[in-house]
């Protein structure tokens, strides 16, 4: 019989060792490169906005083999901009930025939308505690024509008043002139993100008289969208079909996890107080989509109207809006299957 000695066995032990170790080692090299690295945008750090964020969190978008860094624009040009330059592969642009795009030569598609109304409530001073006690004052938007204008429009029709006649509408700004003028008595109410006006401090006397959420006839709007270039996804199908997935995942992760949700948003957006995490997640929940098909109405609203400025313009919904992957992700059982689990 053959004996070895100690030296020996050891040798063999390490040999038969070694190809186990590269066998490991090229496992991890392999997985490493199935990472596919992608950038993504996100347009505001709360609301329906932080299904980017929350994907990222929960590992969403890392067991599809995706390596994501999530970064934030806080504008819809910008986004397009970072989309068509190639710093992103895809983003929050709303369905206005696409379409101002396609009018100006350039080409970016929507994917899906997840979010397909205005997320916006009218903010009045404390008196106000009616549509007739509204009427005959002004109400303050960020200038005609803007989404501001659109929801503001929306709410007064649902209050019956008509604008022009028993309401006005003022040209003010931006979110902190709006609100500057509010306090300042410049205009009895006042367009605001919701649940934003909790950001303002306790000592902001105001009602909220309507919200996006209370309508019940809201006007379709493309509003929290996932947006890419024609060409990378052309190039890149699997690879936006994945990000799609991933935020259907973190949509219901939202929709299903209150508390670890606002941490989440918290994490991201430290100067939110605890009031406007509750308002802006109780409301956010009641517009997200569960299957996030981008309105197609909203779309044909938003093309008439750029048809009006640009009337040599031949863009068709069908241009810049793409269903297919989420039709693919709803006929293959993801969502239901989602929805299902306890």
């Amino acid at each position: 019989m053959l004996r070895l000695s100690k030296h020996a066995c050891s040798l063999l032990g390490t040999i038969r060792i070694v190809p186990i170790f590269l066998s490991v080692f090229h496992c991890l090299l392999i997985d490493l490169s199935a990472q596919e690295r992608i950038t993504l945008s996100y347009a505001a750090p709360g609301g329906a906005n932080s299904i980017w964020n929350i994907a990222k969190e929960i590992g969403a978008y890392k067991k599809r083999g995706l390596d994501a860094e999530v970064v934030y624009i806080g504008s819809t040009t910008l986004s397009a901009t970072a989309l068509l330059s190639g710093h992103i592969q895809a983003g929050m642009v709303a369905g206005n930025g696409v379409v101002n795009t396609a009018v100006a030569g350039g080409e970016m598609v929507l994917v899906a939308g997840f979010v397909n109304v205005l997320d916006y409530e009218l903010v009045a001073q404390p008196s106000i505690n009616s549509a007739e006690a509204l009427k005959g004052k002004s109400v303050g938007i960020s200038r005609f024509g803007s989404v501001t204008d659109v929801a503001a429009r929306a709410f007064l029709a649902e209050l019956r008043l008509r604008p022009g006649e028993d309401v006005t509408l003022r040209q003010v700004g931006g979110a902190a002139e709006r609100a500057a003028a509010f306090t300042q008595g410049a205009v009895a109410a006042f367009m605001s993100a919701t649940g934003s006006i909790h950001l303002l401090g306790e000592a902001f006397p105001h009602r909220v008289l309507i919200r996006t959420a209370d309508l019940k006839n809201s006007p379709p709007f493309p509003w929290i969208c996932a947006t890419t270039t024609r060409s990378y996804l052309t190039k890149k199908r699997d690879v936006v079909k994945k990000v799609v997935t991933a935020l259907i995942e973190a949509t219901h992760f939202f929709k299903t996890n209150k508390e670890p949700t606002k941490k989440i948003i918290g994490k991201y957006f430290p100067t939110a107080n605890s009031a406007y995490l509750e308002d802006n997640y109780t409301t956010t929940t009641r517009i997200l989509e569960r299957v996030p098909y981008v309105t197609r109405r909203g779309m044909e609203v938003l093309v008439a109207e750029a048809r009006k400025t640009s009337p040599a313009t031949k863009i068709t919904v069908n241009d810049l809006v793409d269903d297919s992957i989420v039709r693919e992700i709803e006929q293959e059982g993801f969502i239901d299957q989602l929805y299902a689990k306890k």
